[in-house]
């Protein structure tokens, strides 16, 4: 495929299993292995594929569906949960964080959000009374839609209906020392406005940039833009020193026909350009903040055929069921090796 050279050890990719036809997860193991990834996402804690990834080498964040979340505003529950999902695949399975709950601020559902912390609370709790609360950390997910402002960068603002839920997580994130985790795709923008919007300032092309005149800040993409407007927003509620991590970020490489700019070449040069650019950088930071590690996941590594709604979301995958590539990511190039991420279901 020749990926595996570029796999830089904060760069992961998701793995999603909303599908019918993808590989037993033994055969992933082999994929994986193949292309050097290092770091897998997963939505949800499948045993079958916790036990296949055994002594592979491949760390794992593991999901808990928003389905859960209420039943862990149980405490007992939450340590039952921890024992079944977690504990039991360690220390053979690297188990290194948990996502609970995925895009709940998004949503409508205010059960939901209310249930959020108090169920994050408990599994914190839970690692902490089986002495896993070191080597494990405790987050969720969200989509850019919490977003009131993005652009400029630095006038980035969460909608202000959220603020009740978000500082309550904040506060958690930052007892906890864990990230701050945002879904970013610079498709959907460029999608929505294909004139507007340069696609080579997207695809991480050459391009004269963006200067956020606020800062003097001059952003060469769209990513690094929506990373720092999210960094801005977390400022703006007081909250300085949380790390925001890419949970979330993708291309399709197939879309509808108003799904403008959705093609394997636009994929290939998304994936792959970003790729080349964190393993350049060590995976090092935005313009507002170039000292800080900036995770990654890439979503997705299967094409799932299952998924609901455009052509686009059964299309993100770097690979297709059979274990062949969707497109040539064309790394051979590039130095470093990259880390994938098994990502909760989208």
């Amino acid at each position: 495929v020749g990926v595996s050279s570029v796999w830089g050890g904060g760069i992961g990719i998701n793995y999603g299993q909303i599908a019918d036809n993808l590989p037993a997860p033994e055969r992933v193991v082999d994929l994986l292995k193949s292309i050097n990834i290092k770091k897998a996402k997963l939505y949800d804690a499948d045993p079958r594929v916790l036990k296949a990834f055994a002594n592979s080498g491949v760390e794992f964040a593991v999901g808990l569906g928003n389905e859960y979340v209420s039943n862990m505003t149980d405490p007992a529950k939450a340590v039952e949960w921890v024992k079944t999902n977690v504990q039991a695949y360690l220390p053979g399975t690297k188990i290194s964080s948990i996502a609970v709950g995925n895009e709940v601020y998004s949503g409508n559902d205010t059960a939901l959000m209310t249930n959020l912390v108090p169920a994050m609370q408990n599994i914190q709790s839970a690692l902490l009374s089986l002495g896993l609360d070191s080597s494990i950390n405790v987050s969720t997910a969200h989509s850019s839609a919490i977003l009131f402002s993005s652009y400029p960068p630095s006038a980035g603002a969460f909608k202000s209906e959220l603020t009740s839920f978000l500082r309550p997580l904040l506060d958690f994130l930052t007892q906890n020392s864990s990230p701050f985790l945002i879904n970013a795709y610079p498709f959907f923008a460029y999608k929505d406005s294909p004139t507007d919007i340069p696609l080579d300032y997207v695809l991480f092309q050459p391009n004269d940039g963006l200067l956020d005149s606020a800062t003097s800040l001059r952003y060469q993409n769209m990513l690094y833009a929506q990373i720092d407007s999210v960094y801005a927003a977390l400022s703006a509620l007081g909250y300085h020193n949380l790390d925001v991590q890419v949970s979330e970020t993708g291309w399709p490489s197939k879309g509808d026909d108003d799904e403008v700019g959705a093609t394997p070449d636009n994929a290939r040069l998304y994936n792959g350009n970003l790729l080349r650019l964190l393993a350049q950088n060590g995976s090092s930071g935005t313009p507002m903040k170039p000292n800080a590690t900036l995770d990654t996941y890439i979503f997705a590594l299967f094409n799932e055929n299952l998924k609901q709604g455009k052509t686009s979301e059964r299309n993100y995958g770097l690979f297709k069921p059979d274990g062949t590539p969707a497109y040539d990511l064309g790394l051979n190039d590039a130095s470093n090796t990259i880390s994938f991420a098994t990502s909760a279901a989208k």
